[in-house]
């Protein structure tokens, strides 16, 4: 298991995996609810989105894909990284998706239509982690270059 993060509200559990699988457990229970399938390499990175109806992962195929969390349908997939998916995050109003990859960019998506809105580049190695601010204005980038970056949402 690679990454972990609870939903909003506490009762589901999203996991990734090396065995390519996205996986939601009840929090309570520990029971398996249902197993998302579709990336062809390991899933380094999920999370819930803050209303618990979406899940984002993210991946070693370069891929970031976005699941209807109740159903487990996969809803679309966003492409453009050039290497492996290191980190993915919902901003707070699940508007907004922020990847980092090991091709050291930050890439901002469209949740709705998987649009790519702007690629930020500005690190010199592997873009480690990511994440939104929690009022949506701001993107914090950690990379293996030693930075962190603050960047406009």
């Amino acid at each position: 298991v690679t990454s972990v993060a609870f939903s909003q509200d506490g009762t589901q559990i999203v996991s990734g995996s090396y065995d390519n699988s996205v996986r939601v457990w009840d929090a309570a229970s520990g029971q398996e609810l249902q197993t998302l399938r579709g990336h062809t390499h390991w899933v380094t990175s999920v999370a819930f989105s803050q209303d618990g109806t979406q899940i984002v992962s993210g991946s070693f195929d370069r891929s970031v894909r976005v699941w209807d969390a109740a159903s487990g349908k996969k809803l679309r997939a966003l492409k453009g990284h050039t290497a492996h998916v290191s980190s993915v995050a919902f901003s707070q109003d699940g508007t907004q998706i922020v990847s980092g990859s090991n091709d050291k960019s930050v890439r901002v998506w469209d949740a709705a239509s998987g649009k790519k809105l702007r690629a930020l580049k500005g690190h010199t190695d592997c873009v480690s982690s990511v994440a939104f601010s929690h009022d949506g204005t701001q993107i914090v980038s950690g990379s293996f270059d030693q930075s962190v970056r603050v960047w406009d949402a």
